[in-house]
């Protein structure tokens, strides 16, 4: 297996202007492709995920073209009329990408007979449960069957318009399966209520998705916990649409300036659509001094870094960050209601604590909680960190080379899901 060694790291100084943010370039590709008129999207990420989803669109038949590099492009969409492709959708490990389309493609407005598409994905997108999503879509009438395991993909979409209506969904398992109804919904043939079941995670992705869909000329609204859709709208996309920085990826910069440097990430600031950029209001409880300028953010080490206790269900890919971070800290940190960490790209509670006590972290893992207490540096020996293929805990345990000493990380590729020039920026910061 690959391998990439950092060396260790005693600060961090400089500037990074960030990609563009995974969840924001996915909604944006798939809200343009939806729309009737062109719109050029700029500052798109270039990753494994939003290549799988550029590759469906253009199958589904979107016209998409690309220049500087895939980080712009222009796209007339279909306003969900969809063409049938000629093989399956192969979609890898993006969750976004199998998510959204699953509800998109639900679609069919002009009622026209097309063959049924076929979605499937990685071994492990098939351990990824979906059964929440299509039982709200099956409400709303869309017809999909399971090929293999009930409540996983793959998946066969069939081409029956999809009606709307009053639909529940529970919202404790992820917020991606009601930001993809609600994506859709405009278009379906009746108006549409969505009554949330339960606690809703990560609210913040849900509310970005309703502003999102705002910009693009569609409006949904909330009465109390449920979300109103009228039907007969129709997306309108801006000429041009610019997409932020990743919030989730900046916390890796953030959180490094907090323990031993300074940092400002360029393309986030305190009005972002992005849930995850209220990480550097954490970094701040903390005690990292934090401010912020027009479409940045300034993180500087403080004179003591405070653990805390604190639900983070609203960040939860930020969140992650704050897993390493708590090593550096001067008391023990709980990292609370995070169990939809479960079902992401692997079972991340697991994995997180796992890697941690391997290196002689003292780390207790709950059933929806982290709890990590400060490095002991006598007990610290370093050994490779198994990465899971999941790219957000390769950059995490990057941290933890300011405890003095290299750290080796197994399959660094799986950071082109979404950051591929990460080791590159971190050790232009940290040398």
């Amino acid at each position: 297996m690959n391998a990439i060694t950092l060396p260790p790291a005693s600060q961090i100084q400089g500037e990074i202007t960030l990609p563009g943010s995974k969840s924001l370039s996915n909604r944006a590709l798939l809200l343009a492709a939806l729309s009737e008129t062109p719109c050029r999207l700029h500052n798109l990420l270039d990753c494994d995920d939003t290549r799988h989803m550029r590759n469906a669109l253009s199958q589904l038949g979107v016209k998409l073209s690309f220049s500087d590099n895939f980080r712009q492009a222009d796209v007339q969409g279909t306003q969900g009329c969809w063409l049938a492709p000629n093989a399956p959708l192969f979609l890898g490990n993006a969750g976004t990408a199998m998510r959204f389309l699953t509800a998109a493609l639900c679609l069919n407005p002009d009622n026209t007979e097309r063959a049924n598409i076929y979605l499937t994905g990685e071994p492990r997108m098939q351990e990824r449960p979906i059964a929440d999503l299509v039982d709200a879509l099956r409400q709303g009438g869309a017809e999909i069957s399971y090929e293999k395991t009930t409540g996983y993909p793959p998946l066969t979409l069939h081409s029956v318009p999809l009606k709307g209506g009053k639909i529940t969904i529970r919202g404790d398992i992820s917020s991606q399966f009601l930001s993809a109804i609600l994506m859709v919904l405009p278009l379906a043939q009746q108006d549409s209520e969505i009554e949330i079941l339960g606690t809703l995670v990560s609210k913040p992705y849900v509310e970005m998705t309703l502003k999102m869909m705002a910009q693009f000329g569609v409006q949904a609204k909330w009465q109390g916990r449920n979300i109103f859709i009228k039907s007969g709208q129709t997306y309108h996309a801006p000429a041009d649409y610019y997409v932020e920085g990743d919030a989730s990826s900046a916390s890796y910069f953030m959180a490094a300036a907090a323990i031993a440097g300074e940092v400002t990430v360029h393309g986030i600031d305190q009005y972002s659509l992005q849930g995850d950029r209220q990480f550097a209001d954490v970094l701040a409880q903390m005690g990292a001094k934090v401010t912020y300028g027009t479409h940045c953010i300034h993180v500087k080490k403080g004179e003591k870094l405070q653990g805390l206790q604190r639900d983070h269900n609203a960040i939860p890919d930020a969140a992650m960050t704050l897993a390493t971070l708590a090593l550096f800290a001067e008391n023990y940190t709980c990292i609370q209601n995070v169990a939809n960490w479960r079902v992401k790209e692997t079972d991340r509670l697991h994995a997180m604590a796992h890697e941690l006590q391997k290196i002689g972290a003292s780390v207790v893992e709950g059933s929806d909680s982290l709890q990590v207490a400060p490095l002991d540096k006598a007990n610290y020996h370093p050994q490779p960190i198994e990465t899971y293929r999941d790219h957000r805990i390769a950059m995490c345990f990057a941290l933890t080379t300011f405890a003095g000493k290299p750290v080796t990380l197994l399959d660094p590729t799986c950071v082109n899901k979404t950051f591929p020039q990460f080791f590159s920026e971190w050790q232009r910061l940290t040398s």
